[in-house]
């Protein structure tokens, strides 16, 4: 996946982990004006919504896996939600959610392996433009699962073209399959609209 834009390009064409944190550490002070001023990165509002919707109390404990600059996790503490965990492998994104000031804790972790985080330990995990193009692969899922307690709701977007290419979709099913979650909700969402790139925005429950 190549776009016109070498910001974006650099981030999706990373081959490993380095090439990607390098992407991440130069972009980190300027992310949230290029994605959400330039690019119109829509994603943390709609999976905050998406999230929202699925909870039924405010007094729940979330993970915002992959979380960036802290985009998502703002847009949760609008809509009334306090207990919140940032995980992300950028040492330089992490600094960054941090000055939201809306995160209890703040993990350096790499999604792409076994978290040191306890099994059942959250009550929701959101994880927004995590599943695309150069980052986390489709395995992860198990882990989200392992560390949401049954019940809990997982909420995620996986970028357009990275769907079916990925395995995304095939591990979803698996997981579905061996009853480890059930789907609540896949809908089209919009992501980057300015450059016209769409979501799919998923809602679990774990079993």
């Amino acid at each position: 996946m190549v776009s016109d834009n070498k910001t974006l390009d650099k981030v999706y064409t990373a081959e490993n982990h380095d090439e990607l944190m390098d992407a991440y550490k130069d972009w980190a002070s300027n992310y949230d004006a290029d994605t959400v001023d330039h690019f119109g990165y829509v994603a943390h509002i709609e999976s905050a919504e998406a999230l929202n919707r699925a909870l039924d109390s405010k007094d729940v404990y979330i993970l915002d896996a992959g979380c960036g600059t802290g985009l998502v996790g703002e847009e949760l503490a609008k809509r009334g939600y306090t207990r919140m965990d940032a995980l992300d492998y950028s040492k330089e994104m992490l600094v960054e959610a941090e000055g939201k000031k809306v995160y209890k804790r703040h993990i350096q972790a790499d999604l792409s392996k076994k978290l040191l985080v306890e099994d059942n330990r959250y009550d929701a995990v959101v994880c927004t433009g995590t599943f695309t193009y150069g980052h986390v692969k489709a395995h992860a899922f198990d882990e989200l699962v392992r560390i949401t307690k049954p019940g809990g709701v997982i909420c995620f977007t996986i970028r357009e073209g990275a769907y079916e290419d990925y395995g995304y979709r095939q591990r979803m099913i698996e997981l579905e399959q061996k009853n480890c979650w059930e789907l609540l909700g896949m809908e089209n969402a919009e992501y980057l609209k300015n450059e016209g790139v769409s979501c799919k925005m998923c809602t679990y429950r774990v079993n």
